[in-house]
Formats: C-alpha cells, structure tokens, sequence
C-alpha cells in the first residue's frame, strides 16, 4: 500500500496519537504530546514528548515518532502527522508542532504532500500542510 495525503484515515492516525498520550514523560511541564506518523509504505509510527531534569535533552512527541519511523525504513516518506496534547494529559485546545518538529517534518517529505492534523479528538480537528505551517521552508534539495 502506498499512502497519500488524500487516501487515508485520519480518524485512525487520530486515534492512534490519543491511545499513546498515557505514555508521554512530562514530569517538569505536566504538559503531554502524543503524535502518531503515517509514512508511505502505509505504516504508522507514534511517539510521545520525552521530558528530562537537563531541558534540551527532551524530545518532542512528533520528532520521537519520525525518528522512529525512519529508523524501521529510511526510504519511506513522511504523509501525515497527527498531534494531540495538553496539561496533564487533557486535551483542551489544539496542539502545533513546535518549529524544530516542523523543521524535521521538512525533511522527510514534500511540505505540499504532508497532512499535519492538529486535534482535539477523531471528530474535531485542523489539517493542514506543511507548506502552510512552514512557508518558504529550506529542505535537502538545496543542498544537492
């Protein structure tokens, strides 16, 4: 199966990211991201924010996720992101990928072909590109 940003279920990917927000370590901003990536090999992968006493030792839920994607097939591209969090584990409010998170979603697919899903539940979210969160974006073909 290769995915797309147009044929595949959010409510799923969704989903999958609300499952995992138990898991999040964040003892120091009580804060819990959950994320869960759908890669083109149609595969999905989550991960969830990672906090530590030394601050920018963390890492966040999106980035785990990726990382952990490519780790199990590098050729794969990322599709979509979906991205659910808020303090102590309660979703409140849509969360967006920090700029870092953005930054790394750049690097694994086309910011015009990746779906990035901010959500609240299976029923209530905001999709939108990479291109849109990260406009005039700067990505490896700059630097072949």
């Amino acid at each position: 199966m290769t995915a797309s940003i147009t044929n595949f279920d959010r409510k799923d990917l969704i989903q999958k990211a609300l499952d995992n927000i138990s898991k999040s370590y964040a003892p120091y901003s009580h804060f819990h991201v959950s994320a869960a990536v759908l890669m083109s090999d149609g595969n999905i992968y989550t991960g969830v924010n990672v906090e530590n006493a030394s601050y920018p030792a963390g890492i966040c839920a999106e980035r785990n996720a990726i990382f952990h994607a490519i780790a199990q097939d590098k050729t794969a591209k990322l599709v979509a992101v979906a991205i659910v969090g808020g303090p102590d584990g309660k979703i409140q409010d849509y969360c967006a990928p920090c700029g870092v998170c953005r930054q790394v979603m750049r690097e694994f697919g086309n910011p015009e072909e990746i779906a990035v899903i901010m959500a609240k539940s299976t029923e209530d979210y905001k999709e939108m590109t990479l291109a849109e969160l990260l406009p005039m974006s700067f990505g490896p073909e700059f630097l072949a």
